[in-house]
Order: structure tokens, then sequence, then C-alpha cells
């Protein structure tokens, strides 16, 4: 079973729990990327995510001066030696679409759905090559 460690996406983007809304969609929007690490201190304590953004803040009349600490949202951790279906599980159950992945007690990086599925993929590819490999030989 193929595991998550080269799918990680190890450059995140971070803000500190007291920044603004409002910083956290403008960062998004300039890097044209869906979520924001929230930390304190240099410790990662969370995500915030544009939908959490939406949900929490513009959903609620709020305009974006309200720190990013109260949008974020506390995700499981997970090692990049985890499979693609254990990661699966822990966003459904939890539903979410982001993973944080730890090693030695450290936030490394984070796994979305969209790279779970090309691990997924990327294993089929995979035994289909393995397939026509053994299949032309005979």
């Amino acid at each position: 079973m193929a595991t998550i460690r080269k799918h990680v996406t190890r450059d995140i983007a971070t803000l500190e729990a007291s920044a603004p809304c409002r910083e956290a969609a403008r960062l998004m929007a300039d890097r044209k990327i869906g979520s924001v690490a929230v930390q304190v201190d240099g410790h990662i304590l969370g995500l915030c995510t544009e939908r959490d953004l939406v949900v929490t803040v513009l959903a609620r009349g709020g305009d974006g001066s309200q720190p990013v600490k109260q949008a974020m949202r506390t995700l499981p951790r997970v090692e990049p030696s985890a499979s693609e279906t254990d990661c699966a599980e822990l966003m459904k159950r939890h539903s979410s679409r982001h993973l944080l992945v730890e090693e030695m007690g450290e936030v490394i990086g984070v796994v979305s759905m969209r790279d779970l599925i090309q691990v997924m993929l990327d294993e089929k590819q995979y035994v289909i090559e393995q397939l026509h490999e053994y299949i032309g030989r005979g």
C-alpha cells in the first residue's frame, strides 16, 4: 500500500493566530492556495481554509477583522508513512479535506484530498503498467 510521503505539501503558508481573517484571505488569493496554517510562536495549531472563512466569517456577517484562530480548524495529524486509506478514513471521520503531516512531533506539511486522489491514481497506474508488461510477455 502506498504512503503519502511524496505527496506532502511542505511549503505551507502560515500566519500568526492573531492575524485578521482578511489577511488569511489575501494570502490565499495572492498565492492561489486554499488554506493557511495558523501558528503561535512557530508551532502550527491548525489550518484555516477558504471554506472555513466563508462559514465562520462571511456567513455570520463578519468583516474579516477577527483573528484567524477563530476561523481555523484543529486537524488530525498523520505521519508521512501513513497510507492513503488511513488518511482518507481520517478525513471522512473528521469531515475535513486536509490533514497536517507531522514528523518527530513537528508539522512538516499538509496533505489534501486532492493529494490522496493522486496517490491512488499513481498506485493504479503502476498496477496497469505491471499488467501490460505481464500480458506482453505472454
